[in-house]
């Protein structure tokens, strides 16, 4: 499935007309991230970011896990140093620094989804677990705390007290559970969860991509600068949308019963 590795090499490209699929490939260690792994998802998502042909991309990962969370024993001395910086035309996975992503990514999850995976999972737009992946959020059995943006997001989505047994506690628990939490949209069969989160992308690279951004755009104003600020843009944004040749594209197509061709203009 893969092709050539490019960056680093810890991750895999793969063009599937307007849907990139990233592949974290370190099955040896778990997937564990070092810092080489780190700084080409990074890149991987900064070359997705600035292709304008490609709508949706999908991250999984090669192997039986989706990743056991940061490797301490290779990343921790330079976290602890602060020696490690993402590189200057990537975006950080998870959405703490700047730039974040504009486009949508669905996360395919199986095995181990650990510590960081959990805030990978967390970070991305939809996921989509197998039932054997397995969750922890690990890091005060590790001397350490979340730093991925999960004690933002993991009370946000499952409920304060949810997140907080689950955090403080280091606790494991189930893709069933991930479920019921709102932390995966969806459980399927082990080896279906990839098959899956194309076929929720390739739906998504068929709708207006100026719609998409506008969503995004709008629903991550409100994660990350409030509601009110949210809400401030939302008239603005139509206004430009109904501007677009891809509303008329969308109401034609509704009228005349067929599939809309958007161009994203």
């Amino acid at each position: 499935m893969s092709e050539a590795n490019s960056g680093t090499g810890r991750v895999s490209r793969e063009r599937r007309g307007n849907i990139l699929l990233l592949g974290l490939d370190r099955a040896g260690k778990r997937n564990a991230f070092d810092s080489a792994m780190l700084a080409d998802l990074a890149l991987a998502l900064g070359e997705y970011e600035r292709d304008p042909d490609l709508r949706c991309a999908v991250l999984f990962a090669h192997g039986e896990h989706f990743t056991a969370g940061l490797d301490l024993m290779e990343l921790g001395p330079k976290l602890a140093g602060g020696g490690f910086q993402y590189p200057d035309e990537g975006i950080d996975p998870f959405g703490v620094s700047r730039p974040r992503r504009s486009k949508p990514l669905i996360a395919a999850v199986q095995g181990m989804c650990w510590t960081a995976a959990i805030e990978l999972a967390l970070s991305a737009d939809v996921a989509i677990a197998a039932s054997n992946a397995r969750f922890a959020q690990m890091e005060v059995m590790r001397g350490i705390a979340p730093a991925g943006g999960a004690t933002v997001r993991f009370p946000q989505v499952a409920g304060w007290s949810n997140a907080m047994r689950y955090m403080l506690t280091g606790e494991e628990f189930s893709a069933e559970e991930a479920y019921r939490l709102g932390l995966v949209s969806e459980v399927v069969e082990p080896g279906q969860e990839l098959d899956r989160a194309i076929e929720v992308a390739e739906r998504i690279a068929k709708a207006a991509p100026l719609g998409v951004k506008a969503t995004l755009v709008s629903a991550n104003a409100a994660r990350y600068e409030g509601d009110e600020a949210s809400l401030a843009m939302l008239t603005e944004q139509l206004l430009q949308l109904m501007k677009s040749e891809d509303v008329r594209e969308g109401v034609m197509a509704m009228m005349q019963k067929r599939e809309p061709v958007f161009a994203g203009k």
